[in-house]
């Protein structure tokens, strides 16, 4: 015990101050979410909650446009690298091509947004029928599913909250491809 004393009396005061803010620090906080993100799909203020403290966030999006060729977008948020939010679209010719068993081990709820919609934990998942105008590159009956997934610290059951941006994500999509 005298070691400890004799140690601590060597410290200058200045530092032990210094060390001190240091041991309690600034509360980390996540990165800002810049004002356009994910094609403009989601409210700002929505997601911004959902993202994981950390220094620099970045943001993967593919344009959300869809041909016979393109039937994906995908609008990826990481935060210090690390995946944070993700949002897709996937544009299915046939309904039966839409693979939802493997969502059964998340004992999801049902979402009555689209066709079919579940929520789990940490995401969500909807699709419905898109016709899109003879004028885009697919003319037919398509099935449009899309996804949300969380994953970072703030991150547990979201079950409550999920819904409101499946359906956010789900009129923006039907009125960006002109669903009919």
């Amino acid at each position: 015990m005298r070691h400890v004393r004799r140690f601590a009396a060597a410290i200058p005061l200045a530092l032990i101050a210094t060390t001190a803010g240091c041991a309690e620090g600034e509360p980390k906080t996540a990165p800002e979410l810049p004002e356009q993100f994910c094609w403009n799909a989601f409210d700002h203020n929505d997601i911004q909650p959902f993202l994981p403290e950390g220094e620099k966030l970045s943001q993967d999006t593919d344009a959300f446009r869809f041909s016979e060729r393109k039937r994906f977008a995908s609008c990826l948020i990481h935060v210090d690298g690390n995946s944070a939010f993700s949002a897709r679209a996937t544009l299915e010719e046939n309904e039966d091509l839409l693979e939802w068993s493997s969502f059964d081990r998340l004992k999801p709820d049902t979402l009555h947004i689209g066709k079919k919609g579940i929520v789990w934990n940490t995401g969500a998942r909807t699709y419905f029928p898109c016709k899109t105008p003879g004028d885009s590159d697919t003319s037919t009956t398509n099935y449009l599913e899309l996804d949300i997934f969380l994953s970072g610290a703030r991150v547990q059951n979201h079950r409550k909250t999920l819904p409101g941006l499946v359906s956010q994500f789900t009129a923006f999509a039907q009125k960006e491809l002109k669903c009919a």
